[in-house]
């Protein structure tokens, strides 16, 4: 009776992982990475680590797909590199922390965000001054021109909101204003 207790038991388990795998995998791509990446990353999840014929006979797939999503789970810094003594095998782990896997991957598309726009406007800002300085220019065109010098003074709010924002996660200061258990009041 023990015995086949433990084989319900196991099946029901595999089917509780097997929901939480499966939505991972679906809802991975907001971490720009694919299904099957997904898939590997979920799989990891509930493992303490796995080589790279771990998870081709865990997944069923091909090396160089293993190693392709393996590859972009580290640069989003999802999948950790683990060395163990005595074996050549590399083996990887999953982060367990979804708040580091966020605060990783959005702090950097946000960063990328602001420094690419504050530099372009910064560009636009200084060919918008020639144009003030032209005195040859059409009061029109230079009326065009201070409406767009406006319209970018605004954007930078933003970007600068975006980068305070980061630096704010990345200091932890964010839990602050926004615990991350608000029911634990030790956070």
């Amino acid at each position: 009776m023990a015995a086949s207790n433990d084989d319900m038991a196991r099946e029901k388990l595999e089917e509780a992982k097997g929901y939480v795998i499966e939505t991972i995998a679906e809802t991975m791509d907001v971490y720009g990475v694919t299904p099957a990446a997904g898939k590997l990353y979920a799989t990891m999840y509930f493992k303490d680590q796995m080589n790279l014929d771990e998870m081709r006979e865990e997944l069923g797939m091909s090396k160089p797909s293993m190693s392709t999503s393996v590859r972009k789970l580290q640069e989003n810094e999802m999948v950790k590199k683990k060395f163990q003594r005595g074996s050549r095998k590399h083996t990887y782990a999953a982060e367990k922390n979804f708040f580091h896997s966020f605060m990783s991957y959005f702090c950097q598309l946000w960063d990328r965000e602001a420094k690419m726009n504050m530099e372009a406007i910064k560009q636009a800002e200084f060919e918008l001054d020639q144009i003030f300085e032209d005195e040859n220019v059409s009061a029109e065109l230079v009326d065009e021109a201070r409406k767009i010098y406006e319209l970018l003074d605004q954007s930078k709010i933003y970007y600068r909101w975006l980068e305070r924002l980061v630096a704010s996660i990345r200091s932890e200061e964010i839990y602050e204003f926004l615990p991350k258990d608000p029911d634990d009041k030790n956070t």
